[in-house]
This record gives C-alpha cells, structure tokens and sequence, in this order.
C-alpha cells in the first residue's frame, strides 16, 4: 500500500523547494519527489525526518484515514 501524504502541501507553505527540502533531509531530489507524488513509501524515519524539517507532525502530513 502507497503512502498518501500532504508533503508537497507544507514545503509549498514552508517556502521550500524540493531540492531544498531534499537537501535538509539528505535524500535526492527524485526520491522526493517520489514521495510527494505517492509512489514509493518512505522510512518512517525519513517522514520524521520531514515533519521536523517541515516543523509539522507525523499525523499531520503523513495521516490517512482508515478505508
């Protein structure tokens, strides 16, 4: 199963760009944009990674609700 997230939604508010973003978390640009777009799963230490650069929670930009 693909992670949705809202990762794209908090770098836009965040004013980053996703290299900037990749940068900040130490993954490629691809592997980011990978993610934003819902087709690879990341690590859940790289979501927190994210979230603390993004200054958000897991819940927040990672959270699904249950189908």
């Amino acid at each position: 199963m693909l992670t949705a997230n809202h990762v794209k939604q908090y770098r836009l508010m965040a004013g980053f760009s996703q290299k900037e973003l990749a940068s900040k978390t130490g993954i490629p640009r691809q592997t980011l944009s990978l993610i934003e777009k819902g087709t690879y799963n990341p690590s859940l230490k790289l979501c927190l990674n994210l979230c603390y650069v993004l200054n958000q929670t897991l819940d927040t930009v990672f959270w699904v609700e249950p189908s």
